[in-house]
């Protein structure tokens, strides 16, 4: 899963205001705010290390002058080193964070349910935002038709392709 920022937002409101309306959890009306800015900030301290661990993937693969084609196989192996999750564990890494966050929330008052039913929750919530990449890839790929591909045109094209779909779903 690639979380996009313009979703945390919509993320975090979306699992408080399941949670209590639920009865899973109680957090004073005044707080909602509060309560959300705290699985915000999880997030985006999520999105801050997996821009320095892609960062760290790009400088070892310079250090080591491997080719592009080499990417998925560092990422696995540096994931694994750092602990870093990738794909659906961050699903389960983040539905993890939240969970404990509302354990130790000042702004939760009292949590009703069990952690895992509360995992569980914030697991289903945090899946049904995740974003179809290879649809965002392939209607890129339509809008490029004209430029040969594997050619250096062909990668920009594609690149300024992606964002406009992206940003048009309002990903951006």
């Amino acid at each position: 899963m690639k979380l996009y920022r313009a979703k945390v937002p919509t993320i975090a409101s979306e699992i408080i205001a399941t949670l209590v309306r639920d009865g899973d959890i109680d957090v004073p009306h005044e707080m909602f705010e509060e309560a959300e800015k705290d699985l915000i900030a999880i997030m985006d301290e999520f999105m801050r290390r997996d821009a320095e661990f892609r960062d760290s993937i790009k400088d070892h693969m310079a250090d080591a002058g491997l080719a592009y084609s080499e990417f998925g196989r560092v990422r696995s192996k540096l994931a694994e080193e750092l602990n870093h999750p990738l794909n659906n564990d961050v699903e389960r890494f983040l539905a993890r964070q939240f969970t404990e966050n509302m354990m130790i929330s000042r702004f939760v008052d009292e949590v009703f349910e069990e952690d895992r039913v509360i995992y569980k929750k914030i697991l289903e919530i945090i899946a049904s935002h995740h974003v179809d990449e290879e649809g965002i890839r392939e209607e890129a790929k339509d809008k490029v038709k004209n430029v040969t591909e594997g050619t250096v045109d062909y990668e920009i094209a594609m690149q300024k392709a992606v964002k406009e779909v992206k940003k048009r779903r309002g990903l951006l």
